[in-house]
């Protein structure tokens, strides 16, 4: 079964905003979502890390998420802290682009 990682794999509620919620690795937290996005095969979220890897942004496929708790505000990924640190570099002037989305698909491609 191919699966399709900038696709949401679990069910959100219509109109969930997950910006500012806290995300939660396989073994802890690893900061806050800066930015959800929903369209249909390009879907992701932008990961602020905050201090816990001084303040790297990362870009995750939404098939990489598990669960989201809109009661505590918290989204789950299926991914260790150290899987999310070694990911491509965040490039704020290039992360929408077909190139930098295939290198970090990549690079998650054999995670889900």
């Amino acid at each position: 079964m191919q699966i399709d990682l900038w696709s949401y794999e679990i069910t959100l509620p219509e109109m969930a905003d997950l910006n500012g919620f806290d995300v939660e690795a396989t073994d802890g937290s690893i900061g806050h979502v800066d930015e959800a996005t929903y369209e249909v095969g390009a879907s992701y979220l932008v990961v602020d890390t905050g201090p816990w890897i001084f303040g790297k942004k990362v870009l995750l496929p939404a098939s990489i998420i598990q669960r989201v708790d809109l009661d505590e505000k918290k989204v789950y990924v299926r991914l260790a802290k150290d899987r999310i640190k070694s990911a491509p570099g965040f490039d704020e002037k290039t992360y929408m682009s077909k190139s930098y989305r295939d290198r970090i698909g990549e690079y998650y491609g054999a995670t889900v």
